[in-house]
């Protein structure tokens, strides 16, 4: 067995090549003139999770420095270093130590820069200033307004998309492949409807699934990730707007005891359902504000049964 079985799926087949990168085309295309150029600003990776910022940077990293890649690039999560003395202390000392090999500059990824807190954020500010000749700085994160603007200002921001489901679709074909899998047409409309666009989700799905079976179908994917399938989600709805609320209770039983969803699953799944429903606009409408309602209460800290039963009479109403 290679040390790289071993490894999470994720890890395993993470590109090491700007090219490999799934989607993202623009971007992609601005950081491979960037190897070409040898030269770079300082970058903001901007966008949900999973949808290649990471793999983006160390990619990046890999064609700029090859075999050297050890000495000149630092990779920090500031999700667990956070703190001004990361900045002032490991940050600071890797920024102004001089490149190793026949790099022209060293490189400095933080991921999750969205969890610095202000006055880290200050400090790396005039880190990024002292020692931008001979570092460069990549920061990512989900959210770009928790960055404060003079690092805004200090950085060309790219806004990563949502992965689309044929790009998707294709990486998942690529480790099928690889893996030795059978994977039905439908297993991978429901990888993209579980993961909405996030390929460390989908890739981490189809490692769990594919231990229990080399052929993965649709109910399997649904087990995996404790997700209903739509058309149940969407039968259970009509049940209830038309005005059979204890046939809709035991469809909401099923739900729970077969997938184990939480209260916030279903809200989430039911959101998704609502254009699918063969109902007139304004009816929609009402039900997108009762399901904003009832996820609030939840959140709250409201029981969820009876918070998801009272949504269900709800729709009754809305259906008469």
């Amino acid at each position: 067995m290679n040390e790289s079985d071993l490894l999470p799926w994720t890890e395993k087949y993470r590109p090491r090549k700007l090219e490999e990168v799934t989607g993202q085309v623009e971007i992609i295309r601005t950081l491979r003139a960037f190897v070409k150029a040898r030269n770079m600003p300082n970058m903001l990776f901007a966008g949900p999770p999973g949808v290649g910022k990471t793999t983006a940077s160390i990619a990046l990293a890999h064609e700029l420095y090859g075999e050297n890649i050890r000495g000149n690039f630092l990779e920090l999560n500031a999700s667990d270093e956070r703190g001004i003395d990361v900045v002032r202390g490991k940050i600071k000392d890797f920024a102004r130590s001089v490149s190793m090999g026949k790099a022209d500059f060293k490189l400095i990824f933080l991921d999750e820069a969205d969890a610095l807190t202000p006055d880290a954020q200050h400090a790396l500010r005039r880190t990024m200033e002292l020692h931008s000749g001979i570092t460069r700085f990549i920061l990512s994160c989900n959210y770009s307004s928790k960055i404060i603007e003079p690092i805004q200002s200090r950085t060309a921001i790219f806004r990563f998309l949502k992965l689309n489901e044929t790009d998707m679709k294709k990486t998942l074909e690529s480790i099928a492949k690889s893996e030795g899998l059978k994977v039905d047409e439908e297993a991978y409309e429901a990888f993209y409807y579980i993961s909405e666009g996030d390929m460390r989700k989908s890739i981490n799905t189809m490692q769990g699934a594919a231990i229990h079976s080399k052929h993965l179908t649709k109910e399997m994917v649904f087990k995996i990730s404790s997700r209903a399938e739509p058309k149940e989600v969407l039968e259970m709805m009509e049940l209830s707007l038309s005005g059979k609320f204890l046939d809709a209770r035991k469809k909401l039983d099923s739900l729970i005891i077969n997938y184990g969803l939480s209260g916030e699953d279903i809200l989430l799944q039911m959101y998704r359902e609502i254009d699918s429903l063969k109902i007139d606009e304004k009816k929609k409408v009402q039900l997108v504000d009762r399901i904003g309602e009832y996820n609030f209460r939840l959140v709250e800290g409201a029981n969820e049964r009876i918070q998801i039963e009272a949504l269900l009479a709800q729709l009754m109403l809305v259906g008469k």
